[in-house]
Formats: C-alpha cells, sequence, structure tokens
C-alpha cells in the first residue's frame, strides 16, 4: 500500500505519509461516463474522476482538476475524497502547501474508520505539522490504523513504545507491534525484531527467531539497509550450530512458500 522508505535501525522512527490516493469506487473507468455522472452530482464519480487527473489515468495528470472533483465530493462527505483532498494539500498537489488544512481533511475522513487517515493525522501530531506536536495523541491515531492492520502503523507504534514517546518504554509491547507488522512483510519491522531477538529486549534471546527475521528483511531490503540487515542475519548465524541454522532456514523456505500464496 505505501512504497514507503523507510530507517531500519532499532528504536529509531521515520513517521512518513502513506504515498497513495484511495480509489474511490469500482465504477466505469470511462472517463465520458464518469464524468456525466460526476456532473450529475454522484460522489463516487467525482472522486474516481480526481484520482484519475491525479494519477494521468486515462486524462492528461492535472492536480488542480484533480482537486476540483475531490472537493466536490468532499463537500457532500465523501470520505475518500476527504482524505484524497487532504492528502493533495499536505503534498501541495494542485493547491498551496497547508498542513492545517490537510489535517482539517484528515479529521473528517477517519469519522468514517479510514486507516491510511488515521495513520496520516498520527503523523501529523508526531511531526507538529498542521496541529501542536503531541506524541501521545500521535500515539492514539496510530494505535487505531495498526489495530486496522495498516502494517506502517504497527511499526511506527512498535517504535514509539521502543522510545517511550508518548507511552511508556515498554519493549514488549513494542515487540508485539513490530511482530504485528513483520507478519505482513514490513522489512523495517523485521529488522527490529530480529535485533530484539538478538539482545533479548521485549522477548527472550532466540537466535534462530533473530536469524529468521533478519534473513527476512534482508531479502527485502537493498543498499544501506541490505548491509545493515545481513550483517545483523550473519552474526546472529555465526552463534547457532548447523542443526538450529538448518532449523531457520527451513522456517524462512516455509515462511515465504506460505507467503508466496496470499
Amino acid at each position: 500500500m505505501s512504497g514507503v522508505q523507510r530507517n531500519t535501525f532499532l528504536a529509531v522512527l521515520l513517521a512518513t505519509t502513506i504515498s497513495t490516493l484511495l480509489a474511490c469506487s469500482t465504477l466505469s473507468a470511462d472517463v465520458k461516463v464518469l464524468r456525466n455522472q460526476a456532473n450529475a452530482g454522484d460522489v463516487e464519480a467525482q472522486c474516481q474522476l480526481g484520482v484519475m487527473y491525479a494519477n494521468g489515468e486515462g486524462v492528461p495528470q492535472d492536480y488542480a482538476e484533480a482537486v476540483r472533483w475531490y472537493r466536490k465530493a468532499a463537500e457532500q462527505g465523501y470520505a475518500a475524497a476527504q482524505y484524497n483532498l487532504g492528502f493533495a494539500y499536505f503534498n501541495g498537489q494542485g493547491v498551496p502547501q497547508d498542513y492545517a488544512e490537510a489535517v482539517r481533511w484528515y479529521r473528517k475522513a477517519v469519522d468514517d474508520g479510514y486507516a491510511v487517515a488515521q495513520y496520516n493525522l498520527g503523523f501529523a501530531y508526531f511531526e507538529g505539522q498542521g496541529v501542536p506536536q503531541d506524541y501521545l495523541e500521535a500515539a492514539k491515531w496510530y494505535r487505531m490504523a495498526a489495530a486496522q492492520g495498516l502494517a506502517d502503523a504497527q511499526y511506527n507504534l512498535g517504535v514509539m513504545y521502543a522510545n517511550g514517546q508518548g507511552l511508556p518504554r515498554d519493549y514488549a509491547e513494542s515487540a508485539k507491534w513490530y511482530r504485528k507488522a513483520a507478519e505482513q512483510g514490513d522489512a523495517g519491522a523485521q529488522y527490529n525484531l530480529g535485533l530484539m531477538y538478538s539482545n533479548g529486549s521485549g522477548v527472550p534471546k532466540d537466535f534462530v527467531q533473530s536469524y529468521f527475521w533478519l534473513s527476512l528483511a534482508s531479502s527485502r531490503t537493498s543498499g544501506d539497509a541490505n548491509k545493515r540487515a545481513s550483517g545483523a542475519r550473519d552474526l546472529a548465524g555465526n552463534k547457532l550450530p548447523p542443526d538450529k541454522l538448518l532449523e531457520a532456514q527451513r522456517m524462512i523456505t516455509a515462511w515465504e512458500k506460505l507467503h508466496l500464496l496470499k
């Protein structure tokens, strides 16, 4: 969902927005049909037409035109359009960048339970963009998104517990949230969970588990992040006897096969 670049050091938070727009409907992708529906006041068509202009799908890319259609649907209370309009204000796409205005529209979208809106509202509070910086409030919104299964929110919540930012420092709780994100394939969470198993922080020291998670992180990263994950994996592997190393490698193979099927 996110395409987010992540810093994968343990207990370092790179709170970043979800870099995606919400698809608005399953309506026809025919621009003429959508435009007729949008002009007739159909909020789904208005929102979807906005997405098409933002992405340049079937029409020339035009962020200002995208915003025009989002606003029509957003002002009628359509949550996906409210989120997309907030996203446009946050990024300054089609409108002047305005963090406070982004927050205003995200706040409307969260009423419909959109996890990405909850996450981005948490980001705004974490960074103090458009609202006063407030880690406790950031954690509240991250938790809502994390409870809906958003891996980026689960990862950031894990880091906030590890750092004691807006929450009591709690390594066991940190590991719990890292695990949820790691099981979804989040490389940063896999890396941090692997280090926690290596250090015995919040979980029992277990080099099989450490090697397992660090190997998964290594396979999902590149550049410096890959070097860090690979190096940590090798350190964990050096502490394993041959039979335990084989056990860890079998776990990796089984995990990859299971997730390839999903």
